[in-house]
């Protein structure tokens, strides 16, 4: 791995899998690229890639994430994609389901967000959350994921005018169904084993490209809302 301390710095979480590692790929093309998770395997992988460090961290440990903002010079842009979904109702949601998808989901996020603004104001940087189509269409059986969603777009939302006149950017891009190793144990979990039709599903590459948008976004101006749906859109309205 070589790295350029000139480059602007990129954290991203869940990068080691999914829409996360794909935006690893893209941003490593002129980031230096933070890419944080817990898969062994993959972060050997990523730590062979030019201008991408690979970082094993627990998320939850929030003492983890203040050494690990601590000993950065610099932040340019902080990606939220790490994210855990567990297909549930109301009426079998107990409350250790509910903790660990809103810490995995919100309370993480939150804290690392809290803890880097600092540097991301002396970059005038940027944050963009991953969302969901759920995140504003609650579905019967996602309850505890889309309500974690929901209250992550109001995070982002409200971050965004706390930080307008610190020069920080926020943006949140919401996938909807994507072709990820997330989406697809969740599916087997809920007993569904057939074959997709891939245009009902987005590629994580796919994805990637419109968080390069927003990260690319004319210095001006900033993109706020993005929502990317697969071509054959079965969304219910």
């Amino acid at each position: 791995m070589s790295t350029s301390s000139s480059l602007p710095v990129a954290i991203v979480t869940g990068g080691t899998s999914g829409i996360g590692l794909a935006v690893v790929h893209n941003l490593a093309k002129d980031h230096q690229v933070y890419a944080l998770g817990r898969n062994k395997d993959s972060l050997v992988q990523l730590r062979l890639l030019q201008n991408v460090e690979a970082v094993e961290i627990d998320l939850l440990d929030f003492d983890a994430q203040r050494q690990f903002i601590n000993r950065l010079a610099k932040i340019n842009v902080l990606v939220h994609s790490a994210a855990v979904s567990e297909q549930t109702t109301v009426e079998k949601a107990t409350p250790d389901v509910w903790q660990r998808q809103f810490s995995v989901n919100v309370f993480a996020p939150a804290e690392l967000t809290r803890l880097a603004l600092p540097a991301l104001r002396e970059q005038n940087g940027q944050v963009v959350f991953i969302n969901s189509g759920s995140g504003t269409l609650a579905l019967p059986g996602h309850t505890v994921y889309s309500a974690s969603k929901f209250a992550l777009n109001a995070l982002a939302h409200a971050l965004r005018g706390e930080e307008s006149a610190n020069g920080v950017r926020v943006a949140t891009v919401s996938p909807g169904p994507t072709d990820t190793p997330m989406n697809r144990n969740s599916r087997q979990r809920a007993g569904n084993f057939a074959e997709i039709d891939p245009l009902e599903y987005s590629t994580p590459e796919s994805v990637a490209s419109a968080i390069r948008l927003v990260v690319s976004a004319s210095e001006d101006t900033q993109i706020t809302d993005v929502n990317v749906r697969p071509r054959h859109d079965k969304a219910k309205r």
